[in-house]
This record gives C-alpha cells, structure tokens and sequence, in this order.
C-alpha cells in the first residue's frame, strides 16, 4: 500500500501525497530552551526522525526538516533570573546541551533549525496582517500586548474538537487588556524587571514574542504558506498548534497537510518531568547506558503509543541490540567482509531489495515500527540459522542478502549497529560504554574527594578540584541532592 499516515486533525489514517511532487516539507515544534533534556524531551525528536529517514529512504522524497528553537520565554526569563545568569546565556547553553543529545542518539540534523529571536521581523509582519483583517488587537490599557481575537475566528478549537464556551482562559498573559479571557498573546509588551534586552521595539511599543506566534512566522519563512507535515508532542495540541492553526488561517495561510502527534514517555502514568530529578536525563542515562540501546529504546515503540519507563525497561533493549549485533559479528566473520563495506553495499539497494515487502507494509502504515521490528528480528532469526546450518554461505548468497537487508532497515529505524555514529560495529560500543563508565567513576571518585574536603572545611582544596575537573571540561552543579556534572 501507499504511505499512510494519522492525521490528527481529521483523526483518520489519510494515504500522504506531498503538496509538491517529490519534496516533503516537515515543521516540528522544538523545545523550549529551558533546562536540560531529558529523554521525554527528545522522544519527538527520534519519533520524526524515523519517519524523515523512511520518507527519504523508503519513498525518495527530498525532506525539509525545520526544527525551531524556543530561545525565550517566561520560564527562561525567571529561571535565567533565579540563577544569576543572563537570559540569553542561559538558554544558549541548553540549546547546545539539546543538540548534543539529540546527535548523541544519532537524530540527523535538522535542514534548518531557526530560533525564535532571529525572527521578529516575520513575527512582526504576521501579527500586522492578522491585525488589519481583524482577527488581532492591541490592548487598551497601553501594556503592548497584542491579543489574537478568538471569537473572530469561527473556526477556532476545530484541531481539538472544542467548542470556545467549554475552553479555560488563556494564561499566557495578563487579563486586563483582553476582550475576552480566551484571547491569547500573539506579543507580550515588556514588564518593569524584565531584561532590556527581552524586548525589541514595535508598533505597538518594546515587547517579545508570543509562544504560539513564532512557529506560524518560521514555519511560513522556510517551508512557505503551505506545507505537508507539522509534528510535535500530543501535549502541544492545545493550547500552542490550536493557537498556530487558528493565527495561520486568519492570516490567510494554508498552513500544514497533516498535523502529526507523538505520545509522551510516562513513569508510573503520569507524563516524565522535571520533578523526577536528573535521573532520566540524557546525558546522565548514557554514562552508564549505551547511546545505541538508549535510541533503540526510544524507538521501537509506535510513534503515537506511551512508553511507560519502567525499571528493567533499558536492559530488554540492550537485550534487542546485543541480539542484532551478535547475529552482525558472526555473519560478518562469516562473509569475511567489512562493516564499511556492508553498509555501502546496503545504500546501494533499490528500496524493493533493501526492504521486505512486510517491513514495507509496516512503514507505509502510520510509521509502524513495531511492526517493523518483528520483521527485523524474523531476518535476524532466519540468519542465525542459516549460519547453524552452514548453508550458503557465500559471498553473493542468501546470508549476505540477509545481512543487506538487516541494516537497511535498521539504518531506516536509526539504530544500525553498523553506523559509524555507534563507534565502528559490534564490539566496539561495549568499549565506548566501558571507556563512560571508567570516565564516570574517576569523576566521582574526584567529587566525593571534594565533599570530603567541603565537609572538612577545606574550601580551598574543593575548590582545586572542581578548578581541575573544570580544565578538563567537567562542569560541576551542586544541587539538594548532591553534585551534578556533565561534559562541557
């Protein structure tokens, strides 16, 4: 069957035909630049990187991924504040620490990755064009807003299915200068004991961007008035892409094709957060977790299923890629062939020798990667025995087709053992995940050096330490629940 993919907002599985032959343009709702990411942070990111992978591998299409960054706000306003740094500082760090885990995990960059300071102009321009159809407003009590008039708009709620009457009020801004409690801010003026520089001048006086504002304004900018996919978590579908479908057909914008919605990463039920400490952050997770069975884990589940994180949840996945990885080594050895060479060769496949028919199937349905997986795991199955029954075993025989085909699919899933991104094959992961671990333990063993020193009172020598770690691009940051550190 043809590509089929869930459109949210039809909630329907609709075949996906690309508003431009042979392009895909693609705009996914990014994080917001806040703290440190954590693995419920990144899953949307290895959701849609999966699907970029087989819209290009899998269909040929030439795929714009725009991925922004949302590089101020409130929360960074008032945390950048609580700790003593500049707004723009602080954010720029975790966007860095973004980036890295996401390439850690092996997620492809995105074609562009636009922040949302660097587009004002556009923003600017949009609530301009909403203002003079009559769907914005400025407020009257001089404060800068400027409210999108949702009663203005009949068609609001519609991606969400609810009606204005049953909607709470927007609380993304002050009260006092809305028409109705609903209105949400497409600007928010600036606030006495806000960074200057949090603000940039306009009509309507110095303020900062909207949060829902600035996806409609970039999203146009790269991927133009009309694109094929709009992607992000199920919790962004109200208020933030309601709010973006809404300002974007008021102003007269086709806007996205398919509204696509991964699920969350759950801990007992309940939505993975900040308040679970640095435990399941992604930086801490791989000092002892490969990044390989870390991406393997993220996923092998369906894009719109929860995955509920459990104890033990990351050894079945390193159980999975040890599985693929074993099979790999033997038939390798076997073949008497390189890992370089093998994933060439696989490249090279025409889609109908590179994928089974049944991975195939799964993929074009809404990305099934469960499915695809139990295709995976049957090449897998059949290799292992093949080498137990030492049939053909040549060069240009059945197992090497097997091989081909394994790593073609993997590579689609993101997690091919073979990529060099995983340090070079089977074997030579357990000596990077061995190498982490060994970083892990003398830096503890430095940190609770330093703890001793401080519960000494020997501020001078804690402080040698953390100097010393510090030379070697350990950052150290002291917390209730002890120290923290990461590699800068």
């Amino acid at each position: 069957m043809s590509l089929h993919l869930f459109d949210t907002a039809t909630r329907e599985l609709r075949p996906f035909v690309p508003l431009q032959e042979g392009s895909v343009g693609i705009y996914i709702c990014g994080l917001t630049t806040q703290g440190s990411p954590h693995i419920g942070h990144v899953r949307f990111a290895v959701a849609f990187d999966v699907l970029r992978r087989w819209l290009e591998r899998g269909h040929g299409y030439d795929v714009t991924l725009v991925r922004n960054v949302t590089d101020i706000d409130d929360k960074i306003l008032t945390k950048a504040a609580d700790a003593g740094r500049p707004w723009w500082a602080w954010s720029y760090q975790h966007e860095r620490e973004t980036s890295a885990a996401l390439d850690l995990l092996g997620v492809l960059p995105a074609t562009y990755e636009p922040r949302a300071t660097g587009h004002i102009t556009e923003q600017v321009a949009l609530i301009d064009a909403l203002v003079e159809k009559g769907h914005a407003y400025a407020a009257e009590d001089g404060s800068g807003d400027v409210y999108f008039d949702v009663r203005s708009w009949p068609d609001y709620g519609s991606l969400t299915r609810q009606q204005l009457a049953d909607m709470e009020p927007a609380g993304d801004a002050d009260p006092r200068g809305k028409r109705d409690p609903r209105d949400f801010a497409l600007w928010k003026g600036h606030k006495e004991g806000e960074p200057e520089t949090a603000s940039w001048p306009t009509p309507w006086g110095r303020g900062r961007p909207g949060w829902h504002l600035e996806c409609s304004a970039m999203a146009r900018k790269y991927l133009g008035d009309a694109f094929d996919i709009h992607g992000g978590g199920v919790d962004l579908r109200f208020p933030h892409h309601e709010n973006e479908q809404a300002q974007s057909h008021a102003a007269g914008l086709g806007f996205t094709n398919f509204w696509l919605h991964n699920a969350w990463v759950t801990v007992k039920g309940a939505k993975m957060g900040k308040s679970l400490g640095n435990a399941l952050a992604v930086t801490e997770l791989t000092r002892t977790v490969r990044p390989l069975v870390l991406r393997f884990y993220l996923g092998a589940v369906h894009y719109r299923s929860v995955i509920e994180y459990a104890e033990g949840s990351l050894e079945e996945a390193a159980a999975s890629v040890e599985r693929i990885e074993g099979f790999l080594e033997r038939a390798l050895e076997v073949l008497g062939t390189s890992a370089d060479e093998v994933v060439e060769a696989s490249a090279a496949l025409a889609v109908d020798e590179a994928f089974p028919a049944a991975f195939r199937a799964a993929l074009d349905d809404d990305v099934n990667v469960s499915e695809g997986l139990a295709v995976v795991f049957g090449a897998v199955r059949e290799g292992n025995r093949a080498l137990e029954a030492g049939g053909d075993l040549t060069a240009d025989g059945e197992l090497r087709h097997t091989v081909l085909q394994v790593v073609a699919m993997l590579d689609v899933l993101g997690a091919n053992p073979l990529d060099p991104r995983w340090s070079g094959g089977p074997g030579a992961a357990d000596g990077q995940a061995r190498g982490a671990e060994v970083l892990a333990a003398l830096v503890q063993e430095r940190l609770d050096a330093r703890a001793r020193a401080r519960a000494d009172k020997d501020f001078a020598a804690a402080d040698a330490i953390r100097d010393q770690l510090g030379e070697l691009g350990v950052v150290i940051e002291d917390t209730p629940a002890g120290a923290r550190w990461a590699l800068r």
